[in-house]
């Protein structure tokens, strides 16, 4: 793992986690309200761990004032039930939603649905973020799409529950009024459509925030709200209680023992290459994931450069599609061939991304490497078994998809810090724009093509980076590679006990 990029990741997390500034959180704590992390920390089951998602949304972006995009996102176990929790972060902007908050919050409600998580809300938000309020409002995947999937979550059957914690404003104010139940701290809790602003610039009626929405006013009169508490820490206590009652789930247990993998987890970093000019030993590294070393290979001798086989993790059973070099039409047929079996047998299926993409020239276009390479694509696109996809090396273009990239649907996706992703590599990409460039104007000098190609190749260089996708939600997650058995076993576990679905594969050119 190379140092510049380590250092990179480290400095994002550790700006993540921080929060807002330190006048805010003395505000906050000054309030008697805990700070976020420590609401989550306290409505956990003791001992149990927290998986992030996105927690490093935002990260270079509007000027790195919003960290974490000014909402906490995850998994955990609240009274025995794994849980999606949300939660504002109100240090930060005062809890305001950006586009990036929105697109946060609707990826962990997407999370919650493929999986049956039940979903706390610990709301704590001024609500949109007005001068961004045409990235906010109006679209699809919008802020009211946060509402809609509220309700049918809860058609669905998976309990939604909030606790209002700060302030809850306009549209904001749907999230606790349309949950299932609803907890408000007094003093700090306020629930109301529009604020007293609103109302003095509207009806010239000046009222304060408590007479206009506190919690007695939404447990006695409204009844917005239907549980009062007399600070974060009660509020927590009753969110358990209610979770104990609700009909969410507990983890399903795996189908045999979980073993060890033969090699330590923290032995994974010795194996990454120094530089992607490097070849990565990709079995090697299958050994320090897999249970007991178990992996039978699928076509072994066939399609070398993907390698295909079952094995377990943490005692689940998981089909693994792994590069070991760039795709070939006869990698691809074998790919799509594992898919359609695992998805026989309802196997859930791991990707792990190692390559540059498919291989190019015309010998292998005039094979059919574009008709071959989409039976894999297709079987990718239509798979219904639970997909995970991590990022351990290179993920470039059309091997992107066929390796079940974002745009495919996998239940999570993450990067090591190593890892790279873009249509295609740097330098790659700065020699074809010069070759156009040439084709225009004519043929360049050493010092032109130098000239033309460096900031091409200095523009890929930072925008492959999982900071750079982390940042933009592309992925959910970077993770040190000692932190991948757990993640991948977190996984497997939610994906048991979701509902199953039948595969339909679309038509394959053969």
């Amino acid at each position: 793992m190379t140092n510049a990029n380590t250092t990179a990741w480290r400095a994002a997390q550790t700006a993540a986690l921080a929060g807002g500034s330190e006048a805010s959180q003395k505000r906050h704590t000054e309030r008697g309200k805990l700070p976020v992390r420590e609401r989550i920390s306290r409505l956990l089951d003791p001992g149990t761990p927290f998986q992030e998602i996105g927690q490093l949304a935002a990260a270079d972006l509007y000027n790195g004032a919003v960290p974490s995009a000014a909402l906490v996102t995850g998994i955990g176990m609240v009274s025995g039930h794994l849980t999606m929790i949300m939660a504002n972060d109100a240090t930060v902007k005062g809890g305001t939603y950006y586009p990036l908050t929105i697109k946060k919050q609707l990826r962990a409600q997407l999370i919650a649905r493929e999986n049956r998580l039940a979903c706390i809300y610990m709301v704590d938000s001024g609500g949109a973020f007005l001068p961004m309020q045409d990235d906010i409002f109006p679209d699809e995947h919008h802020f009211g799409r946060i509402f809609r999937n509220i309700a049918e979550l809860s058609a669905d059957g998976v309990p939604q529950i909030a606790a209002v914690m700060g302030s809850c404003t306009a549209g904001g104010a749907y999230i606790p009024a349309m949950c299932d139940e609803t907890v408000i701290v007094k003093a700090t809790g306020t629930i109301f459509l529009g604020g007293p602003q609103l109302v003095q610039a509207a009806t010239q009626e000046i009222v304060d925030p408590e007479t206009l929405g506190g919690a007695d006013l939404h447990t006695r009169s409204s009844a917005v709200a239907d549980h009062f508490a007399a600070d974060d820490s009660q509020a927590l206590a009753i969110l358990r209680d209610i979770m104990v009652r609700k009909p969410a789930r507990a983890p399903i247990p795996p189908a045999r023992p979980p073993q060890p993998p033969l090699g330590a987890a923290s032995d994974i970093d010795a194996l990454i290459p120094a530089t992607s000019r490097q070849k990565m030993p990709v079995r090697d590294i299958l050994m320090h994931l897999v249970d007991g070393g178990g992996f039978l290979e699928y076509r072994a001798r066939y399609g070398t450069t993907l390698i295909c086989g079952t094995a377990h993790i943490g005692g689940y059973e998981v089909g693994i599609l792994l590069n070991d070099g760039v795709l070939f039409s006869e990698s691809a047929q074998k790919g799509a061939n594992f898919i359609e079996l695992c998805c026989q047998r309802d196997i859930p299926l791991l990707f792990l991304h190692n390559i540059n993409g498919f291989m190019v020239g015309a010998e292998y276009e005039a094979g059919g490497i574009a008709r071959h390479g989409a039976k894999l694509v297709n079987a990718v696109s239509t798979a219904r078994v639970p997909k995970f996809s991590l990022l351990i090396g290179g993920s470039y273009g059309a091997g992107n998809f066929a390796m079940c990239g974002r745009a495919f649907g996998p239940r999570l996706m993450a990067m090591w810090p190593n890892a790279r992703t873009s249509v295609m590599g740097g330098e790659q990409a700065a020699r074809v724009l010069s070759l156009v460039r040439e084709g225009q104007t004519g043929t360049m000098t050493v010092d032109e093509r130098t000239a033309f190609e460096t900031p091409i190749r200095e523009t890929y260089e930072v925008r492959s980076t999982p900071v750079y996708a982390a940042s933009r939600l592309w992925i959910d997650a970077v993770i040190a590679p000692s932190q991948t058995r757990e993640w991948l076993i977190l996984g497997l576990a939610m994906a048991a006990g979701s509902p199953k679905e039948e595969t339909r594969f679309g038509v394959f050119r053969m």
